[in-house]
């Protein structure tokens, strides 16, 4: 039913977490697709090609750190399903997460759509601690309680793990490179669906997943990071905190698709305000 795609960066505990709630807790046959991304010649690999190969996942790897925008493409070539679920390797997936996000597919009429779950964990949409590493993860704690953690479908998502058709990711190529390794990246893919004409961004109360947001291929701070914000704001003209309150509504209850930003007095000033913004970045080294 859905191609999953997850990049990792020497990171095999929580991968190797993610991927057995996804065989322990899916209700479908999915598609699990890897992309093993490795830092330098001595890192990387690590037990993680290995344990793949012994559960006959797809994977792809690369000998250096590609990014997340780059490496999630790279894995997307191997899909052979119509929808495409990009996830974090630090993620547990709860008990009938796909039947969910079925029951979602079957009201949508067409495949201008992004959905997403909602996050349980330390400081999360949810906030319920079971565990901020994997040597102190309580499974049990969690599953014992996560049907009685509830938020609210939401309006404006665009947070892994998130859903759309494959239609739509190769009309507008993928994650853009430009952001890697990832910061900014996901706004910037709502951006471009928006585009698309996707109005109807949705995140799922009952798609549940816990998020240990610890060690991830862009929290790493070993890593060389990115200036997202900045490049969104040269690449559209406005800011991520624009787009996400004029246009994606983010955090608000969902009461269905989106409509077109209300152009009134106080969208022009807080424009404005990007614009400025936008022509300070000129004067930037």
């Amino acid at each position: 039913m859905i191609s999953i795609i997850i990049p990792t960066l020497n990171n095999f505990n929580y991968l190797k977490i993610c991927l057995e709630s996804l065989k322990k807790n899916s209700v479908f046959d999915n598609e699990i697709i890897v992309h093993v991304n490795q830092a330098n010649k001595n890192e990387g690999a690590d037990e993680t090609i290995e344990y793949l190969k012994k559960k006959k996942i797809k994977h792809t790897f690369s000998k250096k750190n590609l990014g997340m925008c780059t490496a999630v493409n790279h894995a997307s070539k191997l899909i052979t399903f119509d929808y495409i679920l990009y996830a974090h390797d630090d993620m547990y997936f709860l008990p009938d997460w796909d039947l969910e996000l079925k029951k979602e597919l079957s009201i949508l009429g067409s495949n201008l759509f992004f959905l997403s779950g909602t996050l349980i964990g330390k400081g999360e949409y949810i906030n319920f601690n079971c565990g901020e590493t994997y040597q102190n993860f309580n499974e049990k704690k969690l599953l014992d309680n996560y049907k009685d953690l509830n938020h609210y479908d939401f309006q404006g998502t665009y947070f892994a793990p998130h859903l759309i058709h494959k239609e739509i990711w190769n009309k507008v190529s993928g994650f853009s490179e430009e952001f890697n390794p990832g910061f900014g990246s996901d706004p910037d893919l709502n951006f471009k669906l928006w585009n698309e004409g996707v109005r109807y961004f949705k995140g799922c109360n009952n798609f549940k997943v816990y998020h240990f947001g610890s060690i991830s291929m862009r929290k790493n701070k070993n890593l060389i990071t990115n200036n997202g914000h900045k490049i969104f704001l040269r690449k559209w003209g406005i800011t991520i905190k624009f787009f996400k309150k004029f246009y994606l509504k983010t955090g608000d209850k969902f009461n269905g698709p989106l409509k077109n930003p209300k152009i009134n007095l106080f969208f022009l000033l807080e424009l404005l305000k990007c614009k400025l913004k936008l022509l300070g970045t000129i004067f930037q080294k």
